[in-house]
């Protein structure tokens, strides 16, 4: 079976991805892809992994756990698409111990270990630093921004470490990560590749986040362009996507307000700009595909 772990991050799609997942599941399902709500293992894997602690699960776990999250036999189930960005952690505790997500490697290796011998794969959206440190603060009931950091320099924070530790502690595990500004224009290959289907094939959806920075009106003509040129690629549809974008974008839902103590507008393009550089590096790495559009 391959098991399928999205694991977030925080604050980027806030389960606007699994919920385009339901809304294929009973398409899929007969296909052997099955796509459980998050009432059915979300508790249940926390409970489990926080019980193994990295350490060797019982005989019979995998079987346990299968037959609680899944309505049918495990049998007839081919792939199975687990979501949870709180899977490493709780937002509160992003930066415990002075790095992010410090149980990670741990909590990868028990989920693994219960699920020896199934194909495990790691997706994983990523988010600007300059955005997402103030929007996971603001997620926690921290008084300050110091207090959240734990002593972690926002000019040093890398994802591209987080990601060498992962691959380091698992490092036969494939990674595929995106960049949440990017997800507008991947949304119907994110849910796709999440579902192993064919990337030209017709989902419920595909366009949910799009609509959501573009004009009605823009959306309108994007939709009556897709059908009368029912062929083009999705590289093709990709670039007419940012065409339409340019001219009908809704700019209060491309701004972000950040109200952080010294983070005027040189301080937040260099965090920008040290993102940039190091989705570079992460691109780079060895068992890791970064989509893009």
């Amino acid at each position: 079976m391959q098991v399928i772990l999205h694991t977030g991050v925080h604050c980027t799609d806030d389960d606007r991805l699994l919920k385009g997942l339901l809304r294929n599941a009973e398409a899929w399902r007969h296909e052997g892809v099955a796509i459980p709500g998050p009432s059915k293992y979300r508790t249940l894997l926390t409970e489990a992994l926080n019980k193994l602690r990295g350490g060797i699960p019982e005989p019979g776990t995998r079987d346990l756990l299968l037959d609680a999250i899944l309505q049918e036999d495990s049998g007839q189930i081919s792939r199975l698409v687990l979501s949870n960005d709180n899977f490493f952690s709780v937002p509160k505790l992003m930066f415990q111990n002075g790095y992010i997500y410090h149980r990670a490697e741990e909590r990868l290796t028990s989920f693994m270990q219960a699920f020896e011998g199934d194909e495990v794969q790691l997706f994983m959206g990523l988010r600007d630093p300059a955005s997402f440190l103030p929007a996971a603060f603001a997620a926690t009931p921290h008084k300050t921004f110091a207090d959240f950091m734990e002593g972690v320099n926002p000019m040093r924070f890398r994802w591209s470490d987080l990601i060498r530790r992962i691959k380091g502690a698992q490092p036969d595990l494939p990674v595929v990560l995106w960049c949440n500004e990017d997800t507008p224009f991947l949304w119907g290959q994110i849910i796709r590749e999440l579902a192993g289907i064919k990337l030209n094939r017709k989902i419920t959806g595909a366009f949910d986040l799009y609509s959501q920075i573009i004009s009605r009106e823009g959306m309108q003509r994007f939709r009556a362009f897709l059908k009368e040129n029912p062929t083009i690629t999705e590289s093709q549809k990709r670039r007419v996507m940012m065409a339409f974008l340019d001219k009908y974008a809704l700019d209060e839902a491309m701004e972000e307000e950040l109200d952080l103590d010294g983070w005027d507008g040189p301080y937040v393009d260099m965090l920008t700009e040290l993102y940039e550089d190091d989705l570079e590096v992460i691109s780079a790495m060895e068992g890791v595909r970064l989509l893009t559009p």
